[in-house]
């Protein structure tokens, strides 16, 4: 009895010891398990898949989903798709957070690059992807599709590289943009200047400081209102990341090694705090979105996505504003300022697709045919006439369709509405002028943390607060605090989780000695036996 109790005892031990070891493992990364296509779809069974996308109340965007899920579903009629629209990115980021530590992710979802990476980071969560394009049956332009894909050489190369994490495919783009100067070019000649071919932030910054001269009864010399905000920009974050990249000064490498934190950055942010100053600049979080101060003759630089182009002048698709405080002007479609109108640089933006693993891979070999079917012709076309988007495949771009709808600008102020359509054509002539930043686990951190110097430097300056290098030492502390941007990322881009806390080393210390002790005990045991 007596050994049967001591041999309970060592079970229940080692079981404890066995758990504790398992808890300890989990403070590094998950084994990641590689996916293998299956040889055929099973078309025995049926299947039903979850896909999360985004839609800004357009219920045009929202028919081209539902067409496209009920056009697939009857090529494969086992196959079901339930579509879950969000009004914001941030918060499927968020759920899909939230989702992958009760294993209950969505099968497909719209997503960023930025935020894939953090959905890899120690798990195989979402499903790499270079099998299945090469997939001779499955893949991109693949035997057995049902429908007419894209091979993957149709795929916008520039576009494709940005879904790439660690050398790794983890999405496919979906819709590209990337950011315009909206300008009043009426305002711009009314101060005596003349738009040049290229913006420069010299001439932005000139232009900017004149508009805010008033006349004798304190309203703006320029609009006869008392409201002008000369320049605002939507999103900071793209700012500073443009700035940087027109400078050659560092951002990140692809590593995940942060190199924000610069004199050039500092330089930059002191210019921006000149500005400020007079209120000549302001931004989205700050005052507002800009296509509204834009449309009622309130600013004169507008820097939006080119996505945005359906808000931007008084005859837009989509309005924020009354009637009655539209103003009438003459709009130029343009690239974000440079420093070197010679070397454009502007950043490449816009949603892509990723799979989430699942334990069934027949039906993670439906979500890739369902993800697949969304870059056909049929439907980037249709998705791009919506906003100022354009197709992320030359299939598409090139399309007998798509160049007869950018060749009829004008005709009407909805499908072909002049704005959009110059803001599409940007992006198709800028395209090789593109650039996308590092992404790693924390490279959304890094750019929420590019944009709040921006806010924040603007906020301070009109707070009459001293804007000086004690003022930048402690911002550049308090960004690195508050956004985690000093964790060491390896050359994987992989975030480690620091040294083990004393507790941890200890406990795995004990677990040794408790091995060793198991060991020499059951040695013992079999000797006396």
């Amino acid at each position: 009895m007596a050994m049967f109790l001591n041999k309970k005892r060592i079970v229940s031990f080692c079981g404890a010891v066995l758990a504790a070891s398992f808890l300890c493992g989990c403070h590094g990364a998950k084994e990641k398990h590689e996916f293998v296509v299956p040889e055929t779809l099973d078309t025995t069974r049926n299947m039903e898949l979850t896909f999360w996308a985004k839609n800004d109340t357009n219920i045009t965007q929202t028919r081209i989903y539902e067409k496209a899920i009920a056009d697939f579903e009857e090529l494969y009629p086992n196959i079901s798709v339930n579509l879950r629209l969000y009004t914001d990115y941030g918060k499927i980021y968020n759920d899909v957070i939230t989702n992958i530590a009760t294993d209950t992710t969505p099968n497909i979802c719209i997503t960023y690059p930025d935020h894939i990476a953090t959905y890899i980071s120690g798990a195989d969560t979402v499903v790499p992807l270079d099998q299945l394009f090469s997939d001779a049956r499955y893949g991109l332009g693949g035997s057995e599709l049902r429908y007419d894909g894209p091979t993957e050489a149709e795929v916008i190369p520039q576009f494709l590289k940005e879904c790439e994490i660690g050398g790794v495919h983890y999405a496919v783009p979906y819709m590209r943009s990337t950011e315009a100067c909206y300008v009043n070019r009426d305002m711009v000649e009314a101060l005596g200047y003349t738009l040049p071919e290229t913006l420069t932030w010299d001439f932005v910054w000139e232009v900017s400081d004149a508009a805010m001269k008033k006349d004798a009864d304190g309203n703006f010399a320029i609009n006869g209102q008392q409201v002008m905000i000369p320049f605002i920009y939507k999103s900071t974050d793209n700012m500073m990341i443009q700035q940087l990249r027109q400078r050659g000064a560092g951002y990140s490498d692809a590593s995940g090694n942060v190199e924000i934190f610069n004199d050039t950055t500092k330089e930059l942010l002191q210019t921006i705090s000149k500005h400020a100053a007079n209120k000549a600049f302001s931004t989205f979080k700050i005052s507002s979105y800009p296509g509204n101060f834009l449309n009622a003759g309130q600013c004169i630089f507008a820097v939006d996505s080119t996505a945005g182009a359906t808000w931007m002048g008084h005859q837009a698709t989509h309005l924020d504003i009354s009637a009655d405080k539209l103003v009438d002007f003459q709009m130029e479609v343009m690239t974000v300022p440079q420093f070197d109108p010679a070397n454009p640089q502007m950043i490449s933006q816009g949603p892509s697709l990723c799979i989430f693993n699942k334990s069934d891979p027949q039906e993670v070999l439906a979500s890739w045919l369902f993800m697949q079917y969304l870059l056909t012709n049929e439907v980037q076309i249709a998705y791009s006439q919506t906003e100022g988007y354009v197709p992320v495949t030359s299939k598409a771009q090139q399309s007998a369709e798509y160049q007869d709808y950018l060749s009829r600008a004008g005709e009407d102020n909805d499908l072909y509405y002049d704005v959009k359509i110059a803001a599409a054509r940007l992006l198709l002539d800028n395209t090789e002028h593109t650039f996308i930043t590092p992404v790693f686990n924390g490279s959304a951190s890094l750019r929420d943390a590019a944009g709040q110097m921006i806010e924040n430097v603007t906020k301070s300056t009109r707070r009459k607060e001293t804007v000086d290098d004690a003022y930048f030492e402690k911002l550049y502390a308090d960004m690195n605090a508050l956004y985690h941007l000093d964790q060491y990322a390896d050359s994987e881009g992989k975030r480690e989780l620091g040294p083990l806390p004393a507790e941890s080393k200890m406990l795995l210390g004990g677990l040794a000695t408790a091995w060793v002790g198991i060991f020499v005990y059951f040695v013992r045991i079999r000797k006396k036996k």
